[in-house]
C-alpha cells in the first residue's frame, strides 16, 4: 500500500512539474519585466553599461541612513575576501593623502557593538551597500520625494 501511495504521489508531482515547466518555457505569461517579452529560456541581450559620472560632486542623499553613493567609476575594482580596492583610498591610513572621505567608524563595529581594529567582516564588501552614482532614468514610475530635513 505504501508503495502504491508513493508511486501515485510521484506521478502527481511529475505531472505538475511538467505543466509548470511548459508554462515557464513557452511564454512570459503576459508579464512584462526588465527582460521585456523575452522568454526565460532565451538569452536576452544585455542592457548597455551605464555611463557613470566622472569624479565630481556627490548626489544628495534621499533618506536618512542612506549609504553614500560612489561619485566615481569603479569598473574593474577588485573587492573580494583578500583585496578591497576601496580601502586603498578610503581607509583611515590613506584617506587624507588620497583626498578621499574616510570610511565611517561604524564600519569597524561588530553586530554586538564591539569595536574592531580593522573593518568589520559584515562591512568589508563595500558594494553591498554603496553603488556608483549614475544619471539613470528610473526603471519604473516613481513619485518618491526626499526627506525635507535632508534638502
Amino acid at each position: 500500500m505504501k508503495k502504491l501511495i508513493g508511486a501515485m504521489l510521484a506521478c502527481l508531482m511529475a505531472g505538475s512539474l511538467m505543466a509548470a515547466t511548459s508554462e515557464i518555457t513557452n511564454s512570459t505569461g503576459g508579464i512584462k519585466s526588465e527582460r521585456g517579452s523575452t522568454d526565460l529560456v532565451t538569452e536576452a541581450a544585455p542592457a548597455p553599461l551605464k555611463n557613470f559620472r566622472k569624479d565630481g560632486d556627490s548626489y544628495d542623499r534621499q533618506y536618512i541612513h542612506q549609504p553614500p553613493l560612489i561619485p566615481h567609476d569603479i569598473r574593474n575594482y577588485e573587492v573580494d575576501n583578500k583585496v578591497n580596492k576601496c580601502l586603498a583610498c578610503h581607509s583611515f591610513k590613506n584617506a587624507t593623502r588620497m583626498k578621499a572621505p574616510k570610511i565611517s567608524p561604524t564600519h569597524f563595529e561588530t553586530r554586538d557593538g564591539s569595536t574592531l581594529g580593522e573593518v568589520s567582516p559584515r562591512r568589508y564588501f563595500c558594494l553591498q551597500c554603496h553603488v556608483p552614482q549614475a544619471d539613470a532614468k528610473p526603471l519604473v514610475e516613481n513619485t518618491f520625494k526626499p526627506v525635507e530635513a535632508l534638502n
